[in-house]
């Protein structure tokens, strides 16, 4: 198919290229994928907990080049730079599309008491400011519940143990807290889970498919 549209995604590590690489291909065919990696956004989030100013400066600065190198769009891999997402907007004039902002839009609409499976030994404040957004957005008060497996990345990118990291993960959405609704997995790389999560207690919400359908809205390809 054509390439009628030009993409860059921004992601901090190289994790999630494979499996986004093919949804991207499946989703939005006309749209050549061009990536921005850089792995030092994620090990500053290991070294300081969240985004520095420093980090998020670097952060805009590639989504200002992308747009100069002629991007009809801009997709942010790391659900953690919600704030560099934010702040990149008012720098930019094309479409940014958060990876996780679809999923969090439906959990807030079917869930009262939502939890939230990560893997990172840092606070996930982003992600839940960005569930608590979407939750005002339409109205509405709930309750999120924080689940860490807790060493499961670590596992995952210095051990590559793809099955240990996978059972830590597995063992918190089978048990997830009384009373949950759903449970939303922030890390985008949790998507290759997908199968083993049907017929479970509470549904259980992705991001990557979904942030890539958003994608091709922002594009106007529907």
């Amino acid at each position: 198919m054509k390439k009628t549209k030009l993409v860059y995604a921004i992601h901090s590590s190289t994790v999630s290229l494979g499996f986004l690489g093919e949804l991207f291909e499946k989703l939005v065919p006309e749209a050549q994928i061009y990536n921005i990696t850089d792995d030092s956004l994620l090990g500053g989030l290991y070294e300081y907990g969240v985004p520095t100013p420093d980090m998020l400066s670097r952060f805009c600065s590639y989504a200002v080049m992308a747009e100069k190198a002629g991007a009809d769009a801009l997709f942010s891999q790391c659900s953690s730079y919600g704030e560099g997402v934010r702040l990149a907007k008012n720098l930019i004039n094309i479409p940014f599309v958060q990876i996780d902002r679809p999923m969090m839009e439906e959990a807030a609409r079917i869930g009262n008491k939502i939890a939230l499976v990560y893997t990172t030994d840092f606070p996930i404040t982003s992600e839940c400011n960005l569930l608590m957004e979407c939750a005002a957005n339409i109205n509405k008060k709930i309750e999120f519940v924080p689940m860490l497996a807790k060493g499961a990345l670590k596992v995952l990118m210095e051990e590559q143990n793809v099955e240990k990291h996978d059972k830590m993960v597995m063992d918190l959405i089978d048990n997830p807290p009384s009373g949950v609704d759903c449970i939303a997995l922030l890390p985008g790389s949790l998507y290759r889970l997908k199968d083993k999560l049907k017929d479970k207690k509470v549904p259980v919400l992705l991001s990557p498919e979904s942030g890539v359908l958003a994608l091709r809205k922002a594009l106007k390809l529907d």
